[in-house]
């Protein structure tokens, strides 16, 4: 578990607000909920260019956290594991480059 996972995990037990997973998934569901509204609002319902809105920052972070959370409901190393996605996506783009270059780009990547 790295600092930040451990962090969100002693600010919930200070807080006693440990939820289960499921409650957590929803909460995050939610919150995901509130960026896509705030986005909407934001370019009129796609008819604007998106500019960051003054409350993403708070909402982004607020799905992080519930992330992490979750991620320490069910003892994922959240850190490995987005360093072992990144990886993979940087070997998956790496092949659909070299693919590309023969003529083979058939990869919805």
């Amino acid at each position: 578990m790295n600092d930040l996972q451990a962090t969100v995990a002693r600010a919930a037990d200070l807080a006693g607000s440990h939820s289960t997973a499921p409650a957590l998934l929803l909460q995050a569901s939610a919150a995901l909920g509130k960026l896509a509204e705030l986005t909407n609002a934001a370019t009129e319902g796609g008819r604007r260019p998106f500019r960051i809105p003054s409350a993403w920052q708070p909402q982004l972070s607020e799905l992080a956290y519930l992330v992490y959370l979750l991620a320490d409901q069910t003892t994922v190393d959240i850190d490995a594991s987005v360093r072992s996605i990144a990886y993979q996506v940087g070997v998956d783009a790496a092949d659909l480059r070299e693919r590309a270059r023969a003529g083979q780009d058939n990869h919805w990547l």
